[in-house]
């Protein structure tokens, strides 16, 4: 699984969710960089999220591919929808919603953001696309997805509740890798952003 490249609200640190915006410069050289990383991992399929941020990652990967392939564009990977939040930068949450803020960081798994979901309706979803990928192909199969997506999806195929939501980081195009054998999930690598390194003037961070 892989997080989208930068856009210009994860330098701002300006909440997203469901607001529509493509890559930024830097997130289109993030993303060409990474289908360059990935051209020599044979993909069964790719499955993406319907907003551009993610599809325009998506496209590099499957442009570099070998062999022609189609991306897969689902609702399950949909990002977390923040409802009122959406447009906020992270500074004015905390001042509008102070206490509900603090759960956010503290109990992220009991917060249903005004307006928007939980992290539960995100999992939900997210599992389907999951299942659906294991039972049709044998190879390997790449979603692209948002920060939340991606720490929710990492916490169920571990075995662990979303409580566990802020032990996870996923920066800016970061890879997580699992392998798939007899029903179980095993963590291969997680958050690799080494390809990134000739372009990476400031450390990512998970925004």
């Amino acid at each position: 699984m892989v997080r989208h490249g930068e856009t210009e609200w994860n330098v701002k640190r300006v909440f997203r969710g469901r607001r529509d915006m493509g890559l930024s410069e830097m997130g289109l050289k993030q993303a060409a960089l990474l289908g360059r990383y990935l051209a020599e991992v044979e993909l069964d399929a790719i499955y993406s999220s319907p907003l551009r941020r993610a599809l325009e990652t998506a496209n590099q990967i499957a442009e570099n591919q070998p062999q022609k392939i189609e991306v897969k564009v689902t609702e399950g990977l949909l990002d977390l929808n923040y409802g009122e939040w959406e447009g906020m930068s992270e500074e004015e949450v905390k001042e509008v919603y102070g206490a509900l803020y603090r759960e956010w960081q503290s109990n992220p798994q009991k917060v249903e953001i005004p307006g928007g979901e939980s992290l539960a309706d995100v999992r939900g979803k997210a599992l389907k696309v999951i299942d659906e990928a294991v039972s049709r192909y044998e190879g390997s199969v790449l979603l692209v997805s948002h920060r939340v997506v991606n720490k929710v999806l990492i916490c169920a195929l571990l075995g662990l509740d979303d409580s566990h939501f802020w032990n996870v980081k996923m920066d800016v195009g970061g890879i997580t890798t699992f392998e798939y054998n007899d029903g179980r999930f095993t963590l291969i690598k997680h958050n690799d952003t080494s390809y990134l390194k000739e372009i990476q003037k400031r450390v990512l961070d998970d925004f």
